[in-house]
């Protein structure tokens, strides 16, 4: 396995790989550091030369990502081949993202517009309060969606009320997120972020082959029949059986005894 060096933005710790996605510098936009580094740790990780049991992506500042850094963006001498290049780099990011068989979860504290709304929608369990809001924020500087939001948000919430959010450039509170299925729960405010590490240290402490076996069968959930999907839950579950996390936790639940999938 690879041997693993924290940075500014990205650490592991327990199992969890926490990428920082933005920080009060520039104003809580996203940070280019935190997706170059966390492309590049995603990439050992999904390549399994580095092994995590969750990934958590957090903001340190005031909001979880404010979205794109646009002042960066109107400084640039030519802004077509800067942004596209911002992209580009997001974009890996996202792709890494996507690929991961391992949890994902997000601490959606503040706001999370733009390029942090289609982070959010990359998550597995996104955990916010009453006070996060959620905004595309495209189309208020006359920008398209980056980051797949276009791809994510009508697989969440439906093709009809994804063209309203993007093209409305609706501000979404917590309660409207969590029930158009944006965030999966809410809890105070004020611990958002520590909820957030709580549950990632859960998850990494927990049957990774089981989330990876889920993950897989979801993801090609869309794209089969009932028919070929049992087909594909029942080669998952058998093969979990007589692997060595399902044999622990069966084994644990009739000995009575806390499991250990370490």
């Amino acid at each position: 396995m690879t041997n693993f060096e924290s940075t500014n933005h990205v650490e592991l710790v327990d199992g969890v790989l926490k990428i920082i996605v933005s920080t009060d510098a520039a104003g809580t936009s996203l940070s280019g550091d935190a997706v170059t580094e966390g492309a590049a740790a995603l990439r050992s990780v999904n390549a399994g030369d580095l092994r995590v049991g969750c990934v958590l992506l957090v903001g340190t500042g005031p909001n979880f990502c404010a979205g794109g850094n646009v002042r960066a963006f109107a400084s640039a001498d030519d802004r077509g081949s800067y942004v596209r290049a911002v992209a580009d780099g997001f974009h890996a990011f996202v792709l890494e993202l996507a690929a991961t068989t391992v949890p994902v979860v997000a601490g959606v504290h503040g706001w999370a517009a733009g390029a942090g709304m289609s982070l959010v929608c990359h998550a597995d369990v996104a955990i916010g309060g009453r006070a996060t809001k959620m905004r595309p924020a495209y189309p208020g500087i006359g920008f398209t969606p980056d980051g797949g939001m276009t791809w994510t948000l009508p697989r969440i919430v439906g093709s009809v009320r994804a063209r309203d959010i993007l093209l409305n450039d609706s501000i979404l509170n917590g309660e409207e997120a969590v029930r158009l299925g944006l965030l999966s729960r809410l809890v105070g405010d004020d611990i958002i972020v520590s909820e957030a590490e709580r549950l990632a240290r859960t998850f990494a402490a927990g049957p990774t082959s089981a989330y990876r076996g889920a993950k897989e069968l979801l993801a090609h959930s869309e794209h089969r029949t009932l028919a070929e999907q049992l087909e594909a839950e029942a080669v998952s579950i058998s093969a979990a059986a007589v692997g060595p996390t399902g044999r622990e936790g069966v084994d644990a639940f009739v000995e009575k005894r806390r499991p250990d999938f370490s």
